[in-house]
Order: structure tokens, then sequence, then C-alpha cells
């Protein structure tokens, strides 16, 4: 089945609310990303005509970027997909005249910072309690990496 990128449309909020309830503890609500697409956030999905299979959004203002959150279903995982989306936004990220990118990945999460890693971002950092989770809160890494790509 193919997927394409395309940008995230209010008629896909549902499904990615969907794939936030499937992939985490403590998903994003539908009136975040709203707000998201309001303020002009980069807000993607990969979307065939009948479902939303992962999506990102990211912040890009005065020379750098933050990866605000990126999710794949479950379903979907490692097949490429967050490599894919997430690459498409730093690109969009560096057309914005961004030149670094921040983002915040729980301690926890190997497959995530395997990804970030592979994509050239480095540990800057870390905030402490950051995430809600299960059994209190967890840590948040923080990485980063100097745009464009190449």
């Amino acid at each position: 089945m193919q997927f394409f990128a395309r940008t995230m449309r209010h008629s896909d909020l549902d499904l990615v609310v969907q794939n936030e309830n499937a992939a985490y503890e403590n998903p994003w609500s539908k009136r975040i990303f709203i707000d998201c697409l309001r303020a002009g956030y980069q807000c993607w999905v990969l979307a065939n005509k009948h479902q939303v299979v992962a999506h990102g959004v990211m912040s890009v203002a005065i020379g750098e970027c933050h990866l605000l959150t990126l999710c794949v279903h479950p379903e979907h995982q490692r097949k490429g997909y967050a490599r894919k989306i997430f690459t498409l936004l730093l690109e969009r990220a560096a057309k914005l005249e961004a030149t670094e990118c921040f983002l915040e990945v729980r301690a926890s999460n190997s497959a995530a910072i395997e990804l970030y890693r592979s994509l050239g971002f480095v540990p800057i950092g870390e905030r402490k309690n950051y995430y809600p989770a299960s059994s209190g809160r967890e840590d948040a890494l923080i990485m980063s990496r100097s745009l464009p790509m190449n």
C-alpha cells in the first residue's frame, strides 16, 4: 500500500487522534492539533484515501525549529514512515531558513532515539520529569542538529 506526504487537514484530525491514542499512553488531544494548525505550524501526514498512518508537527521560527510530535500508528511502525515524515519536516524547516532543530524524546524510547541519532541528532541535555508516565513522570532527552541536512 502506498502512502503520500501532504499537509494535515482539519478533516484528518479524527484519524490523527486515533493514531495518537493507539501509539501513546498520554496522547495529544484534537484541540492541540487544531491549535497547531491555527498557529501555522508545519503539520504533515502520511496518508492514502482511506487512512493516515503517520503524522508530524514542527514549529519553525527565527532560525530554529522544534519537533513537537512525531507519530506512526503501531501497526505501521518499523517501516520507515517516521523517517520519511521527519525528513520531510526537516527539509521544510530548512527551506524556511531554520538552521537548528531541537526535540525532546522520552528517555525510554530507544527506537525514537535510534532514529534521531541516525538523522544526525545528538543529545544536548535533559529535562527531568518532563513527560507524564503511568508511574509518575519520565525524563526527556533533549537532542539537536544543525540544518540543512546535507
